[in-house]
């Protein structure tokens, strides 16, 4: 199943794309709280899944909207957690040089400021990425979906899309064997991790993470659909492109993945409860961010995020510069 969360009418309802259609198991249920929301959705289980099958199969007339009358929203708008990680590892070393290219770009020698930039060290991939699922614990009050405005902070001359996908794990448990870990999760959504890297690299000096430049209203768009295991098959060989009104800036592919959903699964559940809605994104596929690439983001610019097999995340971004 393609689920969904959208609005029609001043009401907001949990329901399935079918083709053109949006089906509200909202209203195909008579309200059962189960599809009162996505979050309510996914903690019902497995069970629910195949009732809200049921209900796409066969579902009364006025459950059904035409999809371009309707507005998508994040399908999960309200996630207990939202963790993204370095599943994609080979982003990070071309992302950490264009940073130090961006800090070298006001000094009278750019070049000569770049190297000495590179040669601190500071700028290399540390080995624990390679070794480890690591992560940071994003905003998972910031949610925005498709179509949303992304308004950028007053402060911030570089903003970023970042070129990601992610699992919503579907049960509350711990200890997850590795043999079990795939049944853990529910879905898969398009992850777009905004980031303001002026403001980022400025704060990553601390040594303390991302922080504020990855925290802002909106900063972490989720969608179109979360796209059940049984409907997208294997998640490690999927396509995925981003483009800016209409061009092509960025190409990648789930197969470069050097981390599992699996591996962070096991990892973030030994010793410690994972919970059933809780976002795990897969950090940025290579050269999927403007950073690596050395393109910059305009007002006004449209930016689509493609995944084969879950969609096209689309929205517009507002900048101050």
């Amino acid at each position: 199943m393609r689920l969904i969360t959208f609005t029609t009418g001043g009401e907001t309802h949990v329901g399935a794309l079918d083709g053109d259609t949006a089906v509200s198991l909202t209203r195909a249920s008579g309200a059962d709280p189960r599809f009162a929301s996505m979050l309510a959705l996914v903690r019902a289980g497995a069970e629910a899944l195949d009732d809200a099958r049921e209900l796409c199969d066969s579902h009364p007339a006025e459950a059904v909207h035409d999809v371009q009358e309707v507005t998508l929203r994040a399908p999960l708008p309200d996630p207990p957690r939202l963790r993204d990680c370095s599943l994609f590892i080979e982003h990070l070393q071309p992302a950490f040089r264009g940073m130090a290219r961006s800090l070298a770009a006001a000094a009278d020698d750019p070049e000569a400021e770049y190297e000495r930039l590179v040669a601190t060290g500071k700028f290399d991939t540390p080995e624990v990425f390679s070794r480890q699922v690591v992560y940071y614990t994003a905003d998972h009050t910031a949610i925005s979906g498709p179509g949303d405005l992304i308004v950028a902070p007053s402060e911030t001359r570089q903003l970023d899309y970042e070129l990601e996908f992610a699992a919503v794990i579907g049960q509350t448990t711990k200890d997850v064997a590795p043999e079990d870990a795939s049944g853990v999760i529910f879905g898969y959504t398009i992850f777009n991790d905004w980031s303001c890297r002026d403001l980022q690299m400025t704060v990553m000096e601390s040594q303390l993470g991302p922080s504020r430049g990855k925290d802002f209203d909106g900063s972490n768009t989720l969608g179109p659909c979360i796209v059940t295991p049984d409907e997208l098959g294997s998640p490690y060989d999927l396509r995925m492109e981003a483009r800016v009104n209409g061009e092509v800036w960025s190409q990648g592919s789930s197969s470069t993945m050097h981390h599992s959903f699996e591996d962070a699964v096991v990892h973030f559940s030994r010793g410690r409860t994972i919970l059933a809605g809780d976002v795990l994104g897969t950090g940025t596929v290579l050269s999927g961010s403007p950073v690596e690439i050395g393109k910059r983001l305009k007002d006004g610019d449209e930016v689509e995020l493609e995944v084969h097999g879950i969609g096209v995340l689309r929205n517009r971004v507002q900048l101050p510069y």
